[in-house]
């Protein structure tokens, strides 16, 4: 085996989960995983469990598992922080090196462990990877054990454990861990005593392990929760908070809500959608409880004034991939991996935003369904594209709550005159990048389309007016969308208004569509 980053890639690929053994795992196989991860530690040679060992300041939770609210805290907190690290205005800096681990990531895998908000190099993660990989396989044949896949850990744990060996290699002052899925029995819960501890916003997702109640799903995510340690959450439900609340009691700990701070009214976050200010508000208050444990600490208060360094980080804090606008000639791509109800409904949200309603049309959304006279697709000018995939969860209810929120937010029931649904391939020549392999979908599904046929019927029973098709790769839909751009320039004597397209569904959806417009595929 080679040793450079492609090839650490493709040795990481391999211990990947499959859909079937996916499909297989329930709640029952959950406690195991805290114990079969402080093995997987010492075999590694350190402990992180111990309390003397990497102690991220603050771990970022958020329900859905995945993306929603947990990333963009995540990187507010770490945004913060590196603000205190050396430059012209910092004479005297309070850190050096910032750790930053989320997942998933986007175009590279490296994307995931960051130090001052880069991602490692592909020699550094190459470096780190097999550093632990050959680690695992010493351990292993130290114990008479076979050094093949069962001397490693699946995929995301084996990303932690490379995480955590990063920080410690790399001497970082102070790291924020993304919780994975859940947080009681998630990897990244190995660590005894965090400087600090958020929980974003809940909702129902990973109901196979979590359970299908948010009362549930609550009482995994204060998991996360410990003794001793700063809790803090945003608003919940009602049934949410209370889990929360008992959680926290029982585990002796002070758990505080975090309500909008009015202090950012006139911030303009890096991350530009209403719904940040939240997850802004609960980053401040991670960033400052981090901060407040440091031997000779900063005098803050953040409910009565914001440092200087707060409203920078805040500002300054980029996201690939949340809310993100990009321009290219005659397409404006407005790109969201929400892939949940919830992140869903806030994605259309955000994108209705920045479409100017019609002047004839009242500002305040009209009771549902839209009235019978409401402009059809043909008279929608430039043509409004929606890209969406999702390949894993119910795409239909995610392709509906879409479709109902932009519907009632621009009181029309024609919110786009054109529609794509594709797979999370890359390229149908090339097929997927090689840091986007996943094989935890089902593979006989994605080849027949089953899942873009079947949106394209649910979006049809919604609105018959828009013109849906299925491509086959994310790079064909991209193709397809720029070619209705190119054909509405060319009707227009003027050279047509942009086109705007809403990229959403899926974190693997935008993470292959900025690898076909950042790499070149169909550029």
């Amino acid at each position: 085996m080679g040793r450079t980053y492609n090839d650490a890639v493709a040795a990481l690929n391999t211990l990947q989960t499959n859909a079937t053994s996916i499909a297989k795992a329930g709640e029952s196989d959950l406690p195991r995983i805290l114990p079969m991860m402080v093995e997987w530690c010492r075999r590694s040679g350190f402990q992180v469990c111990a309390s003397q060992q990497p102690r991220p300041p603050a771990c970022p939770y958020a329900e859905p598992a995945g993306t929603k609210g947990k990333g963009s805290t995540s990187a507010f907190v770490s945004s913060i922080l590196a603000q205190y690290l050396p430059s012209p205005s910092q004479p005297n800096p309070l850190f050096h090196k910032i750790g930053l681990y989320t997942s998933p990531h986007l175009r590279f895998v490296r994307e995931r462990i960051r130090i001052n908000n880069e991602p490692l190099s592909e020699e550094l993660f190459a470096k780190y990877f097999f550093e632990v990989w050959d680690q695992l396989e010493a351990s292993a044949r130290a114990l008479g054990e076979p050094t093949g896949r069962t001397a490693k850990p699946p995929y995301f744990r084996f990303l932690t454990l490379m995480a955590f060996h990063t920080y410690i290699r790399e001497k970082v002052d102070t790291a924020i861990i993304e919780c994975g899925i859940g947080g009681e029995y998630d990897c990244t819960n190995i660590i005894v005593k965090p400087l600090a501890t958020g929980i974003t916003s809940l909702g129902i997702d990973h109901v196979q392990l979590l359970g299908r109640t948010i009362e549930e799903i609550a009482w995994h995510k204060a998991g996360i929760i410990k003794s001793g340690v700063p809790a803090y959450t945003v608003p919940q439900l009602p049934t949410a908070q209370a889990v929360l609340e008992a959680r926290a009691e029982e585990k002796h700990s002070q758990l505080s809500v975090v309500h909008k701070n009015p202090l950012l009214d006139n911030v303009k976050l890096g991350l530009s959608a209403p719904f940040q200010y939240s997850n802004a508000s609960l980053a401040v208050m991670l960033a400052s409880a981090s901060l407040q444990t440091l031997p000779n600490p900063p005098s803050i208060d953040p409910l009565v004034k914001l440092p200087p360094e707060f409203i920078r980080g805040l500002e300054q804090v980029r996201w690939p991939g949340r809310c993100e606008i990009r321009r290219e000639k005659r397409v404006a791509w407005h790109i969201d991996s929400g892939h949940t109800l919830e992140s869903i409904e806030l994605a259309a949200a955000w994108f209705a935003s920045h479409l100017a309603p019609p002047a004839s049309q009242p500002l305040s959304p009209p009771p549902p369904p839209p009235p019978p006279n409401s402009e059809s697709t043909s008279s929608i000018k430039p043509p409004r594209i929606l890209l969406f995939n999702q390949q894993t969860r119910d795409a239909p209810s995610l392709a509906r709550a879409l479709h109902t929120t932009l519907s009632t937010s621009l009181q029309n029931p024609h919110p786009f005159t054109h529609v794509v649904f594709c797979t999370n391939l890359t390229s149908a020549s090339t097929g997927y990048a090689p840091d986007l392999v996943s094989i935890n979908t089902d593979r006989t599904k994605v080849e027949a389309l089953e899942v873009q046929n079947g949106l394209k019927e649910a979006w049809g029973l919604l609105d018959r007016d828009a013109e849906i098709v299925v491509r086959r790769s994310i790079e064909e839909a991209v193709g397809w969308v720029r070619g209705i751009a190119d054909a509405n320039a060319d009707a227009d004597a003027l050279g047509g208004e942009e086109v705007k397209c809403l990229v959403t569904g899926s974190v693997h959806l935008v993470g292959g569509f900025l690898e076909v417009l950042e790499g070149g595929e169909g550029a």
